[in-house]
């Protein structure tokens, strides 16, 4: 991992070009009725307070199911699970021990796991750090996305919780 300059990764460039990168994150602006005002955000604060549920949604996860379903609360090896096993972006909010994957937009209420892992939707918001937020402090990218539209799928979201709540009962993967 690169070194650390007031929380923001010097490798951040690492993992995909910044042509894609700049596509990715100039796709998740567009979820705001003024894309600039979001680049402004994440230039002047880090983050992007971003509407949910025309461009994605967001579940939230709590570190405790994620670390259970990754088998470690290693932080790079959660990272590394999280990167292989929901293939999309996903934000660890490591003050508020919380990550946020990033899904298609569906209907919230038709989400199996309202409770342990809700599905935030339309007419919520989520703060989105900005492209070079890699952590490991603070709010960051756990998974940065890599292309514009770059989601994770909902079925390997749900596998996930399904993991981390057999692992939290004792079961064995």
């Amino acid at each position: 991992m690169g070194e650390m300059a007031g929380g923001r990764s010097l490798s951040a460039g690492i993992g995909a070009s910044s042509e894609l990168m700049s596509a990715a994150f100039d796709w998740l602006a567009r979820s705001q009725q003024e894309p600039r005002h979001a680049l402004r955000e994440w230039t002047e604060r880090g983050a992007a307070l971003l509407p949910l549920g025309k461009k994605f949604n967001a579940v939230c996860l709590s570190a405790q199911i994620v670390h259970a379903g990754a088998g470690t609360d290693d932080l790079q090896m959660v990272t590394a699970t999280l990167a292989e096993l929901l293939c999309g972006p996903v934000i660890h909010n490591n003050p508020q021990h919380m990550y946020y994957a990033l899904v298609e937009p569906c209907a919230t209420a038709r989400w199996n796991y309202p409770d342990e892992a809700p599905m935030l939707g339309s007419g919520q918001f989520l703060s989105v750090p900005a492209s070079d937020l890699t952590g490991p402090v603070g709010l960051y990218w756990a998974v940065r996305p890599r292309i514009a539209g770059d989601l994770c799928p909902v079925p390997s979201v749900a596998a996930l919780i399904e993991i981390g709540r057999s692992q939290m009962r004792g079961g064995r993967r």
